[in-house]
């Protein structure tokens, strides 16, 4: 005698809590790189960051410092700009500045680095300016307090 098969019309115990597992997993994924709801972080600097030596941004190059979610560029000797390195489409950090451009890994997302203007979507928003100052030999981003 074979034992008795479960019905098709009832998912086990197990099933049913492989599938809770795996929505958990997928919510967290969605989280990491989508949109700025809840009590994520801005998307630029709410008080001043040290970024670091204002020379370690080359003239007419830019850096990007990802941990800070900020790109500096430095147009002349004496003269910094910085943006909010969260991609604008879906909040992912810009992974590189290749050639004046800031790429996004996450949906190919392109932006100019030195102005934050928007070259290749899927973003369609550019991104935002963010203060940014010398303060002895050191880059400040963010507002002043």
């Amino acid at each position: 005698m074979t034992s008795p098969q479960p019905s098709p019309c009832c998912a086990s115990r197990r099933t049913v809590l492989r599938g809770a597992a795996l929505a958990g997993a997928a919510g967290l994924g969605v989280t990491a790189c989508g949109g700025r709801e809840g009590g994520e972080a801005s998307a630029t600097p709410t008080a001043p960051v040290e970024l670091g030596a204002a020379g370690e941004v080359p003239v007419g190059g830019a850096r990007l410092y990802r941990e800070e979610r900020v790109l500096v560029t430095r147009p002349k000797k004496d003269e910094y700009r910085a943006f909010s390195a969260v991609c604008t489409h879906a909040g992912c950090v810009v992974s590189k500045i290749e050639d004046g451009v800031a790429v996004c890994h996450c949906h190919g997302s392109k932006f100019d680095a030195n102005t934050g203007k928007v070259l290749h979507g899927p973003a369609s928003v550019p991104l935002p300016e963010v203060p940014v100052r010398v303060s002895g030999d050191r880059l400040v981003a963010g507002p002043k307090n």
